[in-house]
């Protein structure tokens, strides 16, 4: 009997889990038919959902191959044309998966992924505020066009050839042969000094005259030379007047202008300007006095210049 007992408790204990298990299963399968019910409820709003991707996709690249060529056709750079067609195809292909999730009755998951993605560019809105103001001071630059590549320009203490832009930045090519790149952050900011804009440039430098020279003879010596230097623009006047009375001479000012079209080595003509002055000064004997503290430390020099003294020779 106590057998007996103890084999009817195993088999109570084994229907037990046998029905627990089919209630189990029983319920998972009810789960899978729910979930494939409602996919086969779903399967024509999912179907709809991918043919409005497909024509928002289709729409957001109609839309950029025609902006494209409308942009082309005005005076914007064709890198900031690029990126404004790529955003407006992205806008466009964004409004078309809203769309698709409200037709799957998303609408949850819309306003989540609203929420995430406020969350996320405030974040990269701290983390990338540099690279932000650089991008948006070169999307300015190449709207507006202060410069173009090849011009020579001064900006943030330097001095050289525009040899590239591009949104970040700006690529300088310095007299000396270095490249600097300036970011466009800061070359919005501050002066820009275009030495193209006006496709001109004068060229200005000083010399001293002695006052026992003869002035008028010496303007026009110098007018007359200057007119005749290589590379300067024949539709400017040159311009020659005295301006300061020194302590030992009299500075007379040149100025000629170069035609950048013509001549872009400006350099190369001051250079030209500057030898036939000193020819024609040496010519006609005209003095370029030396200033007083050069004076004063010659002289000087040949004070404190040491004495040979000779002694007296047995011979």
């Amino acid at each position: 009997m106590v057998g007996q007992t103890i084999l009817s408790k195993e088999m109570r204990d084994i229907i037990l889990d046998i029905s627990l298990y089919a209630e189990a299963y029983e319920m998972i399968f009810k789960k899978l038919l729910s979930w494939v019910r409602a996919f086969a409820l779903m399967i024509p709003n999912f179907i709809t959902a991918i043919l409005i991707f497909i024509t928002f996709s289709l729409i957001a690249k109609f839309v950029k191959k025609v902006l494209h060529r409308i942009l082309l056709r005005t005076s914007i750079s064709e890198d900031i044309i690029i990126i404004l067609t790529r955003i407006v195809a992205v806008i466009i292909i964004l409004v078309g998966v809203f769309f698709c999730l409200g037709i799957l009755q998303l609408e949850k998951t819309v306003t989540s992924l609203l929420a995430g993605a406020g969350i996320i560019g405030l974040a990269l809105s701290f983390a990338f505020q540099d690279l932000a103001t650089n991008l948006i001071s070169g999307f300015i630059i190449a709207v507006k066009k202060p410069f173009k590549v090849g011009d020579h320009i001064e900006t943030n203490n330097f001095i050289g050839t525009v040899s590239a832009i591009d949104i970040r930045a700006i690529h300088l090519k310095t007299f000396d042969g270095q490249e600097v790149i300036i970011p466009s952050k800061d070359v919005l900011q501050k002066p820009i000094k275009n030495f193209h804009t006006f496709g001109e440039r004068r060229i200005e430098f000083t010399i001293g005259i002695s006052y026992n020279e003869d002035l008028e003879k010496v303007a026009n010596l110098a007018q007359a030379t200057l007119e005749k230097v290589t590379g300067r623009d024949p539709n400017k006047n040159v311009e020659v007047y005295f301006d300061t009375l020194n302590e030992t001479s009299i500075n007379l000012i040149l100025k000629l202008w170069v035609n950048l079209a013509e001549h872009k080595n400006v350099f190369l003509v001051k250079h030209n300007a500057i030898i036939d002055i000193q020819k024609a000064f040496k010519e006609n004997d005209i003095a370029i006095p030396l200033t007083a503290r050069v004076r004063e430390e010659f002289l000087a020099s040949i004070n404190q210049a040491p004495v040979l003294k000779l002694e007296k020779s047995n011979l």
